[in-house]
């Protein structure tokens, strides 16, 4: 844990007491702040009071004593209208800040050295973390992982000098940490999410650019327009920016190549890592989310080879592209986080002989937009209540069946692909669709998935995955 000192002797108040909300409450008590939590949830309440954080319902709160307000990222800041304890807070000037925030502060006094490295954008945040932790932690660099993946910010170990941070920063945690400021800050991609949170999609893209605006260095895709328009404002204002991309040749900066990572200097380009063979990291997405973790690991000082051997050996993580298991010529794939469409298209685009396992509770716009890939598609396996929708839009282009389950449809991919006389068959596991109506969550269908695939003689695991 790291214990919040910079508030030492001053009251705070702190609203939303899940998971991340009591450790912050423990960081702040343990830095010695006086605190009083608040949860709409009674039992969130009780179960806090449990564990001796002191509660309160903060309407009934001296506002004019306290000097800083902790809120969940959960808990609406502006849209579609302030919380009531926002209200509050506003009315009586009382600074609104977050865990982030917390965390940011606490390096700046006791470590401010200590190499932070922070990731956002609209995709890829996760595996971008998890691959530069997994490479910093390859190079036996003291790593810690947080954020808004795994462990809570203040759960992590306190800073000193040598300990590199690696945090992932949704948009929501960015609102609420005025302070931020990384080694080095991952801009990877804007697209259209969370506007009944933030309003509009250029008031998200400003609460994005935050994160790169505080950074040492800026490091920023600009495969898209509104990441462009923001390396390219940070740059005027003076601010030392990187520029990756997956798919354009830069003249200055760092793309991709096929699988080769690229280094453009004046226009004069060498290769400095590669992607050929790390089935973790396949895909044009992938490529882009390994050039950020790249830079930012030469940022922090590590070298070509150690960043190539932590390439190497990242497993992935659980749910997101992750290899589970082989046998033959057969690989066996779980996407199962790939609840939509959108979400689904990188796994799809990243295999060229497909035997997919799709369906679930279904999201608006079925899988229309993933028409152009479905060439890739040897054979479609539906599942759950989206079926009959995936059917009809599949229909004389794709041939398929209606599996109904997910034991089913392994089962019948894999007796299929076994068949199948291309060098590599994939089956995968790429739903489309939410889990609900078979499953309490993508976790669940994954692991699902993993164990159907599993029992099937002959299969080798893949394992690893986090």
């Amino acid at each position: 844990m790291i214990p919040a000192t910079s508030f030492q002797g001053k009251r705070v108040a702190l609203f939303g007491l899940g998971g991340s909300g009591i450790a912050t409450a423990r960081a702040l008590t343990e830095g010695g702040a006086e605190v009083l939590a608040w949860d709409d949830n009674p039992e969130s309440v009780a179960r806090a009071t449990a564990e001796d954080i002191a509660t309160g319902d903060l309407r009934g709160a001296d506002w004019a004593g306290i000097a800083s307000f902790v809120l969940s990222p959960g808990v609406p800041l502006t849209h579609p209208k302030p919380h009531w304890t926002v209200e509050l807070a506003r009315g009586a000037g009382v600074e609104i800040i977050g865990d982030i925030e917390l965390f940011a502060r606490e390096r700046i006094a006791t470590a401010p050295t200590a190499p932070f490295i922070a990731i956002t954008g609209t995709n890829g945040k996760s595996t971008t973390t998890a691959l530069t932790a997994h490479i910093l932690q390859s190079a036996g660099r003291d790593t810690q992982m947080g954020g808004n993946i795994g462990r809570a910010v203040m759960t992590l170990d306190p800073p000193q000098a040598d300990r590199h941070y690696v945090v992932e920063c949704s948009s929501y945690q960015i609102d609420l940490a005025p302070s931020i400021n990384p080694t080095a800050g991952i801009l990877l991609n804007l697209t259209p999410d969370h506007l009944d949170r933030h309003g509009t999609m250029q008031h998200y893209a400003s609460i994005k650019e935050r994160l790169v605006a505080g950074s040492e260095t800026a490091i920023i895709g600009v495969d898209d327009v509104y990441c462009a328009q923001i390396a390219d404002r940070l740059e005027r204002a003076g601010k030392q920016v990187v520029r990756i991309s997956k798919r354009l040749p830069l003249t200055e900066g760092y793309f991709a190549d096929g699988s080769d990572l690229m280094e453009a200097i004046d226009g004069r380009y060498s290769r400095i890592a590669f992607l050929e063979g790390i089935g973790s990291l396949r895909g044009q997405h992938n490529a882009q989310n390994a050039l950020a973790a790249v830079v930012a690991c030469l940022k922090v000082g590590l070298d070509l080879g150690e960043i190539q051997a932590g390439l190497e050996s990242f497993p992935g993580l659980a749910h997101r592209m992750e290899q589970v298991g082989r046998k033959g010529h057969v690989l066996f794939v779980n996407d199962s986080k790939a609840t939509n469409a959108d979400a689904a298209a990188p796994a799809l685009s990243s295999f060229p002989r497909i035997y997919w396992i799709a369906g679930g509770l279904p999201k608006e716009g079925g899988i229309e937009p993933l028409r152009s890939l479905f060439p890739r598609i040897a054979r479609a396996y539906l599942i759950g209540e989206a079926a009959p929708a995936f059917s009809a839009t599949l229909g004389e282009a794709v041939p398929y069946e209606i599996s109904g389950t997910l034991a089913a449809a392994v089962e019948h991919a894999a007796e299929d692909a076994a068949k199948d006389d291309s060098s590599e068959a994939v089956i995968l596991l790429s739903p489309a669709c939410a889990s609900f109506d078979q499953f309490k969550n993508f976790e669940i269908r994954g692991e699902a998935f993993r164990q159907a695939v599993n029992a099937i003689d002959g299969v080798s695991a893949i394992g690893g995955a986090r």
